[in-house]
């Protein structure tokens, strides 16, 4: 945990300093500065309004098949700033079978999860930066399936884990984004899912940046660094890449992928669908469109609860894992078995 403090605070500097020097930054995919596109001319009442709708999403690292109902409330709105909160709730469904979201074991249907922030974002004096700062907590009801790793499993249980969040981001005019943000599970972070294995809410770290390859067409990257008690690895960093289409003002189509130690290569699709997103009608709409405005009622991503199962080990390899809640453990075809109970191999 000490490193991934670490890493943690060198994420949140990365961040500070690219924010420090935003004046150095190039604007290139929006021509003209605030003022020539009439963004200084905005009341920020009319740009910014309470926005639903729905989401939805295919499995990926860590995380469920889901679909579900999200929104956003302005809270108070400034000449130049917002206070808001975001919440939303996914269905979770089971996923595709013999191929587990969390690396050994089939998540089953059907659980609620749960995500909530509270924020405030604010423009600086011509409106060429949005910044912003958000917190909250996320949950997230587990239900154990079959492995799909050829192991007859028993006691299949329904889990619940929990995180809070925390989240600080940028926007230029020109398109680019920066986001900084930090996932930390808490409650009863690892728990017995089944008769063979373990599952374990992931500790995430991670900073994206995006850039709108065309008006309607950004593209995503970022690094992340997830660490985990349950593997002998312990800790694993990764890189996601993602593609977002906006098909109309308020319809996105979304392609992820991403790389790690721990899911390896994953890939997945999500859609969104929200109410109410601008007010055309008092707002220039190429104005209220730019890249700084329309992230002011923006989604906020990575704030699914990632978990991985099993504390997996090569043969010989066993050890006391006492953070894990199971004094003594032993090898079955590679998995590390809890002795905690009558269930147990």
């Amino acid at each position: 945990m000490q490193r991934s403090l670490h890493l943690s605070l060198s994420l949140s500097g990365v961040a500070a300093l690219a924010l420090a020097n935003s004046a150095l930054l190039p604007a290139v995919a929006q021509e003209g500065s605030a003022d020539d596109l009439g963004v200084m001319e905005i009341n920020l009442k009319d740009a910014i309004n309470f926005n639903w709708g729905f989401q939805g999403a295919l499995q990926g690292a860590g995380t469920p098949n889901q679909a579900g109902i999200g929104g956003f409330l302005p809270l108070s709105v400034g000449e130049n700033s917002v206070f808001f909160f975001d919440a939303l709730a996914n269905v979770n469904f089971a996923d595709r079978a013999g191929e587990s979201s969390i690396s050994n074991t089939d998540v089953a249907g059907t659980t609620i999860s749960t995500s909530s922030r509270l924020g405030y974002r604010w423009l600086n004096n011509d409106r060429s930066w949005m910044y912003g700062l958000n917190a909250g907590y996320d949950s997230r009801p587990l239900a154990s399936g079959n492995a799909d790793t050829g192991v007859s499993v028993r006691d299949k249980r329904t889990v619940l884990f929990q995180q809070i969040a925390f989240n600080a981001e940028a926007v230029h005019e020109s398109g680019l984004g920066l986001n900084a943000y930090t996932n930390i599970p808490v409650g009863n972070t690892f728990q017995r899912l089944n008769s063979n294995y373990n599952g374990g809410a992931l500790d995430l770290y991670g900073l994206d940046a995006s850039y709108y390859l065309r008006p309607n067409l950004k593209l995503k990257a970022g690094y992340y660094y997830q660490d985990t008690d349950c593997y002998v690895t312990e800790s694993s960093s990764g890189g996601q890449v993602a593609l977002e289409y906006e098909a109309s003002d308020s319809l996105i189509f979304g392609l992820q992928a991403s790389h790690d130690d721990i899911f390896e290569t994953r890939v997945s699709g999500n859609v969104k669908y929200r109410f109410g997103t601008g007010n055309a009608t008092t707002v220039e709409k190429k104005t209220w469109q730019t890249p700084v405005i329309q992230s002011l009622t923006g989604s906020i991503a990575n704030r699914d609860i990632k978990v991985a199962d099993g504390c997996y080990m090569q043969p010989g390899e066993c050890r006391n894992l006492g953070q894990c809640g199971c004094p003594t453990f032993a090898c079955n075809l590679f998995v590390c078995v809890p002795f905690c109970d009558d269930q147990a191999c």
